[in-house]
């Protein structure tokens, strides 16, 4: 078995969106073929990626459910390509984006380092085991229903003490399985079950996160809560997702501030350049 992942926390980590799904959100189709997806991946390297984040299913509101030998047949050839880098490329650690033990599990074997798992460790009663057995880094994620019903009708009393509660649970009931909290990260799910004003209110009170003991990672990147929130302020973007740029870069910018540790992003040279100035702003105190 491999070294144990440890999550770095002494600067922010920027974790690059690599999509190779038909109906992603933002880049549904533009990267299932395997070529272009790996260059993309590169690219993203280059620009500033410190994690090259792998998904084959959608996670978009009302996406259909994919099955594990088809996540597999898409994302398996990308991430056995990225994981060693190739000629003249940086080899950065790869996040599997998925809620299978299977596809976990194959990923890691293919050189996958982490996790992202935006049922935290409750679709698959498999995926905890292969995270320990594996000593892979994993993010658990806050999600208040299924992509396929989470934003119906998403209710709560108070979203960002009961976001905090789940997460603390699943951080429990991984320690009681075995992982290590220094693999853990954990993820609010800005968009996940989430009204406007839930995901503002989870933004402006990020900090309370912090007292988990986790790295906090924040996906905010071209979601539509950016385009709602301009438009009621009178701003309006032309280019759906691909028009969330500079909203995206207030959100980084903003959880950076606010003590997130990971950043997932679709712009990585952008926020690449939100992230290093707002840490330079900080060091500077």
């Amino acid at each position: 078995m491999a070294a144990m992942f440890r999550w770095e926390t002494t600067r922010t980590l920027i974790m690059g969106v690599l999509n190779v799904t038909p109906d992603s959100f933002s880049d549904g189709g533009k990267f299932l073929d395997v070529d272009a997806a790996v260059e993309h991946g590169r690219e993203m390297a280059r620009a500033g990626a410190d994690i090259i984040d792998i998904g084959g299913e959608s996670t978009r509101p009302g996406a259909a459910a994919v099955l594990g030998d088809e996540e597999l047949r898409r994302v398996l050839p990308v991430i056995e390509r990225l994981a060693d880098g190739g000629p003249g490329e940086r080899a950065l650690p790869i996040s599997i984006d998925t809620t299978k033990a299977i596809v976990a599990e194959k990923s890691l074997e293919a050189g996958a380092r982490i996790v992202n798992d935006i049922s935290a460790l409750r679709f698959d009663p498999r995926m905890a085991d292969v995270v320990r057995d594996a000593g892979a880094g994993v993010v658990f994620m806050h999600m208040q229903g299924t992509p396929q019903t989470m934003q119906q009708s998403p209710r709560y009393d108070d979203v960002v003490t009961e976001v905090r509660s789940f997460l603390a649970e699943r951080i429990a009931f991984a320690e009681s399985r075995g992982l290590k909290k220094p693999q853990i990260a954990v993820d609010p799910g800005i968009g996940f079950g989430k009204t406007v004003e839930h995901n503002l209110q989870l933004l402006a009170r990020l900090s309370e996160f912090g007292s988990l003991g986790c790295p906090v990672v924040v996906g905010t990147s071209r979601k539509s809560f950016i385009g709602k929130v301009l438009a009621a302020r009178g701003v309006e973007r032309a280019g759906g997702a691909d028009g969330r740029l500079w909203g995206t870069a207030a959100t980084v910018a903003w959880a950076v501030a606010q003590g997130a540790r990971v950043v997932r992003v679709h712009d990585v040279a952008e926020m690449s350049d939100v992230v290093r100035l707002v840490e330079a702003i900080q060091q500077a105190r």
